[in-house]
């Protein structure tokens, strides 16, 4: 019976995720950033920069074919000596994410300014009015602020560098997680990294986004730790510990990214009807499975009591947005920010009145559509939730809260046109964006065969992702951030699986290849 159910479980997780990330590939294919040359779609075409990398990169390929000495010093190079390539590679990453972020470190419009903004300025009716409805946000506030009274510095500047350091760190964790997984995929996942670092403008905008990562990833490799009886038990217990605190502060900075840990819970369930455990591991884990589940609750109790009674930002926690506003918005548009609803919320002084006015829209808009028209509705969606290797970089109102047009002179200037919303080369950003996002999302959906617990619990939490953003607000794909380290933890892990179904359909076509006689 218990093996039953977890065929039942695994079977219907395996295809709830291809059906949903095979249409997120299908999204990505058909996604206008990887039109060639002049792009009526999006306004941003290409330039003789792209025509440039795609020719190198087809001559890379043809020589590798072709000549076996090339061939030869590129295994050498790349697989022989792949860890310290792979460790010289990051390293240039890091120099060049400096080098960019020295360049081009604009202020940041929507939520990110006014986070910035109350740094310097907490009397504003409109700064109070902003955190008393997205009292979520509190928190990055809060830690922005200690951050800039030890540094004794509140500019953009600086806070590029710390969201640097954010993302870094998470990528840290992450290449930990595989050494302790499989080391054998240490130097893949590094190269992984370094080709995701080197294309991720996000560092110069420091939001929740970017500053929940090292939480989601500290989680992540606190269970991959947890989960491999190899370590000792004080080392277990240490990361039972990481993983309570990580869990409850990746909530109060960005709720949405728990997402992970409910995978975790779900998962570990499953694979329990299969296991059998001796009665000390039984008790080995479920003291540790306790000691995570105090230290998490402990750690929300703290937290919530510090941020109930900071005196930094005096607020009205009773006009807070309730998450039926976020489903319903859900619901207008393309499925994502609607003006109109955040204006009502502003504007409707009773917690009970801002409920019942979400309540009201949220069944209107159900009605309007029907059930076909929201089943069509979620498909577009999801589109628009997944579709955009950029994660929707400058498609946010105010994003860069300067003028977009790139004003810069020298190398500077350069950077500029590729990143800001005007620049000349912005076009050839998206395609170099969109086409490492394929390759990424190939990576990931080919590689099925692979059903491993850690692997499942990845595929869960990417599964959880996409339904919270059909769920509630989404429409860009800005909100994937957050589910990041899954991707690229997930794509390390099965690559292989992707390489070899590739290799099997390349064999069997070659076998069905008629074969000619001379008579």
């Amino acid at each position: 019976m218990t093996n039953t159910l977890f065929n039942l479980g695994n079977k219907t997780l395996t295809r709830l995720f291809n059906g949903l990330f095979f249409l997120t590939l299908l999204f990505a294919v058909t996604s206008p950033n990887i039109i060639l040359g002049d792009n009526w779609i999006t306004g941003a075409g290409t330039t003789l920069w792209t025509t440039m990398l795609v020719i190198f990169a087809v001559a890379v390929i043809v020589a590798l074919i072709t000549y076996p000495q090339v061939r030869a010093w590129g295994y050498q190079v790349f697989i022989g000596q792949k860890l310290r390539t792979a460790g010289l590679l990051l390293a240039a990453v890091v120099l060049w994410q400096i080098t960019f972020v020295l360049a081009v470190h604009p202020p940041i419009g929507f939520d990110v300014g006014a986070i910035h903004q109350a740094l310097t300025d907490t009397t504003s009716p409109d700064i109070r009015s902003y955190f008393s409805l997205y009292y979520n946000n509190i928190l990055i506030l809060l830690l922005q602020h200690f951050l800039a009274t030890v540094f004794g510095t509140k500019s953009w500047l600086f806070f590029d560098f710390v969201n640097l350091f954010l993302v870094d760190l998470a990528a840290s964790f992450n290449i930990l997680s595989i050494a302790v997984l499989n080391k054998k995929k240490l130097a893949a996942g590094m190269y992984l990294h370094a080709c995701w670092l080197v294309i991720f403008p996000m560092i110069i905008v420091p939001y929740t986004d970017t500053w929940v990562l090292p939480l989601v990833s500290g989680y992540l490799l606190s269970y991959v730790v947890l989960a491999h009886g190899r370590f000792k038990l004080p080392v277990r217990v240490l990361a039972a510990v990481c993983f309570g605190f990580l869990a409850a502060t990746t909530y109060f900075m960005k709720p949405s990214a728990i997402v992970g840990v409910i995978a975790i819970g779900l998962v570990e369930l499953l694979y329990s009807l299969r296991q059998s455990y001796s009665a000390q591991q039984w008790r080995r884990a479920l003291g540790l499975i306790l000691c995570a589940t105090l230290v998490l609750g402990g750690s929300y109790l703290g937290e919530k009591h510090i941020l109930d009674q900071q005196t930094y930002l005096p607020v009205n926690t009773q006009r807070s947005v309730p998450p039926l506003h976020f489903i319903a918005m859900g619901l207008s548009g393309d499925g994502g920010y609607n003006p109109k609803d955040a204006l009502a919320m502003a504007v409707i002084p009773t917690k009970k009145g801002r409920n019942a006015y979400s309540k009201q829209l949220l069944i209107k808009r159900l009605k309007q559509k029907g059930a076909l028209g929201y089943v069509t509705f979620l498909f577009k969606k999801q589109r628009n939730n997944t579709a955009d290797g950029t994660f929707a970089w400058v498609k946010e109102g105010h994003f860069i809260n300067e003028d977009p047009r790139p004003t810069g002179t020298g190398f500077t200037g350069l950077l500029q046109q590729f990143v800001y919303l005007y620049g000349t080369h912005l076009g050839d950003f998206r395609f170099i964006a969109q086409i490492w996002w394929l390759i990424w999302l190939v990576l990931i959906a080919f590689g099925w065969r692979d059903q491993t617990k850690i692997v499942q619990v990845l595929r869960l939490m990417i599964i959880g992702g996409f339904m919270y953003l059909l769920l509630f607000e989404g429409g860009r794909s800005r909100y994937l951030i957050q589910f990041l380290p899954a991707f690229i933890l997930l794509a390390t892990l099965v690559y292989d699986q992707t390489f070899a179904f590739f290799k099997r359909t390349y064999q069997w076509a070659y076998a069905l290849k008629p074969v000619h006689s001379d008579q």
